[in-house]
């Protein structure tokens, strides 16, 4: 008896190879993905803002980093001796308003210059409700712990959402015509908005995605979304919270990613690495026994053995320092 529903995801048009170079910005979903390709030694830019969980300030973030463009001293707010922007997430922060701006301008020098020679963009959208203030009419990344009444809590409109990833995109195409896109919906659940805003919400953000990759042939869609809604239906695989997906969700999704994006050598060399990165993760009970020695030296043999283009010169080293020669 089949206790789940489960469905095909096509073959992406545009596979990742370990030729690849991959910047993958959005949710904190963005992040778990972008980690295992960058644990597996994926040349790949993981959310150097921070999350950014809407796609409006998603956007503005990938403008202002082709034109170089920082934050104004009026989107910045202190908060417990440090000082953030309203604009990025609180791991944007100095100790005053021009050490934010140079982290931002170094963020955006770092990003802009991987753009220009980045094989596919990875975008999560998280939400489609944000905060937007009061005085100025910026919608923000974080609100920073501020009082809630300098803000508006409201519903982005699909037109609103759409034209701002339409103006971010023609700036990614004039610097780099070649990126291919990758869109996706975050599983995150974001409840405290409530059950059914929730909904709406990521409704709308399925519809955004939807018609983005009609109108962009270089684009395409990856349904995490709904492998956590239909294939995976079950608060057993959420953590605690009923939230976030649990770490055998982020596994199984990262699996249909994998067999969806990547060709079978890529998928190959995956697997290879993720047997050494399991090995390297031993800690063993007796390190100078002589069976873990013998253990180190056959890890070093098949690191030494793996792809110069793979660096694993820091893993190599790691085990070096644990071996007595």
């Amino acid at each position: 008896m089949n206790w789940y529903s489960t469905f095909p995801i096509p073959k992406s048009e545009f596979p990742i190879s370990y030729e690849s170079r991959i910047l993958s910005l959005g949710s904190c979903f963005a992040e778990v993905m972008g980690s295992k390709l960058f644990q597996r030694k994926f040349t790949t830019l993981v959310n150097p803002y921070g999350t950014i969980f809407n796609p409006i300030t998603l956007s503005k973030t990938l403008s202002n980093a082709i034109e170089m463009f920082t934050s104004s001293e009026s989107d910045l707010v202190a908060l417990n001796d440090l000082f953030y922007s309203f604009e990025h997430h609180s791991t944007i922060r100095g100790e005053n308003r021009d050490e934010v701006i140079d982290h931002v301008k170094r963020k955006n020098q770092e990003v802009k210059s991987f753009l220009e020679n980045t094989s596919h963009l990875i975008l999560t959208f998280g939400t489609a409700w944000v905060y937007e203030k009061k005085d100025t009419g910026l919608i923000v990344a974080n609100c920073h712990k501020q009082d809630s009444n300098l803000f508006v809590k409201r519903l982005l409109s699909l037109e609103e959402m759409k034209g701002a990833l339409e103006d971010a995109l023609q700036k990614i195409y004039f610097i780099n015509p070649e990126i291919k896109l990758i869109l996706t919906v975050s599983p995150v659940r974001h409840t405290k908005d409530g059950i059914p805003e929730n909904q709406v919400s990521k409704s709308l953000l399925r519809v955004l995605c939807q018609e983005l990759t009609n109108n962009h042939p270089n684009s395409g869609y990856f349904p995490a979304f709904e492998i956590m809604m239909d294939e995976l239906r079950d608060y057993r695989f959420y953590k605690r919270d009923k939230i976030h997906p649990s770490e055998e969700a982020e596994d199984y999704i990262w699996v249909r990613w994998r067999d969806s994006h990547m060709g079978s050598e890529t998928i190959r060399r995956v697997s290879e690495i993720e047997k050494i990165n399991l090995e390297l993760a031993h800690r063993a009970f007796n390190p100078d026994s002589e069976s873990h020695q013998r253990f180190l030296k056959n890890l070093l043999h098949k690191m030494e053995q793996l792809s110069p283009d793979l660096d694993f010169s820091e893993e190599i080293n790691q085990v070096k320092n644990q071996i007595h020669f």
